[in-house]
């Protein structure tokens, strides 16, 4: 199946020289949800705006659905909906009726009955009537994703889209982003929440200093790169490590009351039965165990850390 989306070798050096993205290729899965991590000024709003037809590439190509975005430029933007960082509205307006008219932006017919289904799917259908300028942040930010969906688009770009959002608003939208990707439309989204991308994503794309430095199935990416540290709670604290356990992967934490190892969870031999059989033989009593297996956000900031 061919990508809905395919970026090759795509960079961007603005006037005043800098140079947000390096040599981009990226193909994105037709009915995925795909979240792009990276620090502020990594590229992610730059790479939404290229695809988005926003600001001009420097150079590389950018397809979607098979279509060139500069030579099919209204073609692929109808096939796209964007919301953005900032929330711009317009305030005086009613809801349904800034919405409707983002679907006649595309040259879409009026249909009330697909902006009434939005609405109500965005909890939104009660407040049709109030002029944006009333409602809350959170509920602009869902006017925001409102608009962008108004003339059925096959792909969703989600700028930060929980920025600013409570949490319940905020986990309101994760359940409106994994219907729309179970109804087939393809959603790709940046944030600063890690906690968004792990729970939403079927991928994660990193960028940092304008390069995509990997993208990878989550799950894969967490069991490759992710790792698991055991902390056993001693019963009498530790004034510094014995040497028999030198050889082993650990270190002292909370004022030698406790031993954190940590290790790879996939290798054949993660040392844990030599390290508790050396802990036995020294006669280092422990009160417990406790494994934690590492986040997302460990592995990005792994990956990042290094290269601010």
């Amino acid at each position: 199946m061919h990508p809905i989306i395919s970026i090759v070798n795509l960079s961007k050096t603005y006037a005043n020289g800098f140079e947000a993205l390096k040599n981009v290729s990226l193909d994105v899965r037709k009915g995925e949800i795909l979240a792009l991590l990276g620090p502020n000024g990594a590229g992610k709003t730059t790479l939404i705006n290229i695809v988005c037809g926003l600001v001009n590439p420097g150079s590389g190509s950018v397809k979607v659905g098979g279509f060139d975005i500069l030579a099919d430029y209204r073609k692929t933007r109808s096939m796209i909906g964007l919301v953005p960082q900032e929330l711009s509205i317009d305030a005086f307006e009613p809801v349904i009726a800034t919405v409707a008219f983002s679907r006649g932006l595309f040259g879409k017919p009026a249909d009330p009955a697909h902006v009434e289904k939005v609405l109500k799917s965005l909890s939104l259908w009660d407040k049709r009537m109030e002029k944006v300028m009333t409602l809350s942040g959170g509920m602009k930010r869902r006017v925001l994703i409102a608009k962008a969906l108004a003339h059925e688009p096959d792909i969703l770009f989600l700028d930060e889209p929980t920025a600013g959002v409570d949490v319940e608003l905020r986990h309101d939208m994760w359940t409106m982003v994994r219907a729309l990707r179970d109804t087939g439309v393809t959603v790709i989204l940046t944030t600063h929440y890690i906690e968004e991308a792990q729970e939403m994503a079927d991928r994660v794309g990193i960028i940092s200093k304008g390069e995509l430095l990997l993208v990878e199935e989550k799950e894969v990416l967490m069991r490759t790169l992710g790792k698991k540290q055991l902390r056993i709670e001693l019963r009498e604290p530790l004034a510094s490590l014995p040497p028999a356990l030198s050889a082993h992967a650990v270190e002292l934490a909370d004022d030698g009351r406790t031993l954190v190892s940590t290790y790879d969870a996939t290798a054949d031999r993660t040392g844990i039965n030599a390290l508790l059989a050396d802990l036995a033989r020294e006669n280092i009593a422990f009160r417990d165990l406790e494994t934690r297996q590492s986040s997302l956000e460990d592995i990005f900031v792994d990956l990042v850390g290094g290269r601010r």
